[in-house]
């Protein structure tokens, strides 16, 4: 590993001398974008030493540097593959720095039209935002920006897996009106899919759900019109929950909800955001005595 570290430093040196070798005037005269050319390999061995010796700050800064002369060159593919390179390293160590590196990779994608590219990276981004950083707003912000992107290009699919996942943080974060438009707008598109019709009955549930945050009245209205939608979902067990929760709500009868919830639980395991949904639910009926 120590010697893999050596010689990764010495070819950055190496490279180092022959870019300020071809910026002098014989340099300019005599091959000095063949010398670019050979600190470009040096920097690129460099980065793949500090690799294997799992010096990643290292890496990703060899890798950024050969990006950078990719840039000047006018090479803009070859320069967002570098970025991409340096983020992944700078994933093992550095994750704000590795959402940097994207960002000048999705630059130069948007600006020759690979907006598919820029979505996957754009989703990237996310869910370092998510995992890493602990920065629920930005994953929204690059979750919402991937799925605009995958929509233009027809990746519906890919737009709406960064949809969901937008949604399930704006219920989280409050943002009720939002994850519901989200949720109904999957549902109504799944419907017209048979492979995904299934579906479409968890969307309406989430979608539910948020509505229960807000408003019994818009709760019962939206269970309505889900039914009317998709004829099957009065049947599923998800429906009757929710009917069964605003029932409760309305009697003010905590014991009742609880009861109802443990039950599905039982049987479909709830799994964190719909735990954090069903609590804030609950506690209404503490916190509003008069909600009937």
């Amino acid at each position: 590993m120590a010697d893999n570290e050596q010689k990764a430093m010495q070819l950055m040196a190496e490279a180092e001398k022959k870019l300020s070798s071809s910026k002098s005037f014989l340099g300019s005269l005599f091959g000095g974008s063949s010398k670019v050319e050979e600190a470009v390999d040096c920097y690129l061995r460099a980065a793949n030493l500090f690799k294997m010796a799992k010096k990643w700050a290292q890496a990703g800064q060899a890798f950024c540097h050969v990006a950078q002369l990719h840039l000047k060159a006018g090479t803009q593919h070859d320069a967002a593959t570098n970025f991409v390179d340096a983020s992944t390293c700078y994933k093992k160590c550095d994750p704000n720095e590795a959402v940097s590196c994207l960002l000048k990779a999705i630059e130069i994608y948007t600006n020759m039209g690979r907006f598919t590219v820029a979505a996957k990276h754009h989703q990237n981004i996310a869910e370092l935002y998510e995992t890493e950083l602990a920065d629920a707003a930005r994953a929204m912000q690059h979750y919402e920006q991937a799925a605009d992107y995958f929509r233009g290009e027809e990746s519906i699919s890919a737009a709406n897996k960064c949809l969901l996942k937008l949604a399930q943080y704006a219920a989280t974060a409050e943002h009720y009106d939002k994850a519901i438009q989200i949720y109904e707008q999957i549902a109504k598109s799944s419907l017209d899919n048979s492979l995904l019709k299934y579906s479409a009955k968890e969307y309406m549930f989430r979608a539910a759900l948020c509505h229960l945050c807000v408003d019994i009245l818009n709760a019962q209205h939206a269970v309505e019109r889900y039914c009317g939608m998709y004829p099957a979902f009065a049947d599923t067990r998800e429906c009757k929950l929710v009917k069964e929760l605003i029932e409760h709500l309305e009697e003010q009868n905590v014991d009742g909800f609880t009861e109802a919830v443990k039950t599905y639980d039982s049987i479909s395991r709830l799994d964190q955001w719909y735990t954090t949904m069903l609590v804030r639910i609950k506690k209404q009926i503490n916190d509003n005595p008069e909600l009937c």
